[in-house]
């Protein structure tokens, strides 16, 4: 008797983990496929797919499962997957998350918000969308996301077992880090409790999403003349936002003295400021804002700060561009002044 749902023409039941890096997942594909294996005895293989390896930059993580007589001779990325976990609910700004996901497929979004915005920004148009609020499930815990998000992939993949994942992370934790097994095993509870799901019905033939392989922005087709790099170093054309794990600073302009100490702290330069005069009328920089493109949440102008001008607020889609203050920079031939 078949343990898994579903399968692909080559007997794969396939998962896509979607994030950036600092959230877990890598570690959370490779705790799912050993579950998998030792706890139900299916064949199973795990790997992920990153570029520089630091916070902030995109992450895949990829698991296959098949029956014990299934030999898994496949090793490429998953391109068609029954399930996709997005631990960085912002992420669909930059990668297109939903990419070649099946009709009839489960997609887990850490978030706060509504079903059906998510389905509309997503472009989800059929299939099962699951919620879990895997942050704050961490924060309180003051775990990672990860074991929270694999909760609720435990809770609608329902062919896993869970207390072969509480063995597992029994297992990962207690010799490094015993102080981490109970929090984690609570924070794998809350995400299998606490996710929430709702099927959008796939009308009759409809198809998955089309998966489409992203091509390098500049190749030996597309390359400038000359070789010209068009994005410097920390240049106005740079995006930090995708960087933040889920929290960035929030500024009440009102308490701020202008010390400058949010400024000396910040390694991305991400706040503005304005010449002005002082009650006395004589010439102080004055600060204006925060450019949250640059910003990728680290939270170190939070710590510098000797006031309650600056204060640690979780990310909510449309916040940062609501109240981004953009840097005036000056063109000059060449470059940026």
């Amino acid at each position: 008797m078949s343990i898994l749902p579903k399968k692909n023409e080559l007997g794969f039941y396939e998962i896509r983990l979607e994030s950036i890096g600092g959230l877990g997942a890598n570690l959370a594909g490779k705790m799912l496929a050993e579950a998998g294996v030792l706890g139900l005895g299916l064949n199973g293989s795990n790997f992920s797919s990153y570029g520089s390896e630091k916070k902030g930059s995109p992450v895949k993580s990829f698991v296959r499962f098949c029956e014990p007589d299934t030999e898994i001779r496949v090793h490429s990325p998953i391109e068609e997957p029954h399930v996709v976990g997005v631990f960085h609910e912002a992420l669909y700004k930059m990668v297109d998350v939903v990419s070649g996901l099946r009709p009839d497929g489960i997609l887990l979004v850490n978030s706060t918000r509504d079903f059906d915005d998510i389905k509309k920004d997503l472009h989800l148009e059929h299939g099962t969308l699951a919620i879990v609020d895997a942050l704050s499930i961490a924060v309180e815990e003051k775990t990672k996301v990860n074991t929270a998000m694999l909760g609720a992939l435990y809770r609608i993949i329902d062919f896993l077992d869970p207390e072969a994942m509480k063995n597992v992370i029994r297992k990962t934790f207690e010799k490094k880090y015993p102080h981490l097994v109970e929090p984690n095993i609570r924070t794998f509870e809350r995400g299998y409790n606490d996710v929430q799901f709702k099927t959008y019905a796939p009308e009759e033939g409809a198809q998955g999403k089309e998966f489409k392989r992203p091509m390098p922005l500049l190749g030996y087709e597309t390359q400038e003349i000359g070789g010209v790099i068009t994005a410097q170093a920390n240049s106005i054309l740079k995006d930090l936002s995708g960087s933040r794990q889920g929290f960035l600073p929030q500024f009440n302009q009102q308490e701020c003295i202008n010390c400058a100490a949010c400024d000396t702290a910040c390694p991305d330069y991400c706040f503005v400021w304005e010449e002005g005069e002082d009650k006395r009328g004589r010439k102080q920089m004055f600060l204006k804002g925060i450019d949250y493109q640059y910003c990728k949440g680290c939270l170190k102008c939070v710590e510098a700060c000797p006031t309650t001008a600056l204060g640690e607020l979780r990310e909510m889609i449309g916040y940062a561009e609501e109240n981004q203050v953009k840097h005036n920079y000056p063109y000059v031939a060449g470059g940026v002044s």
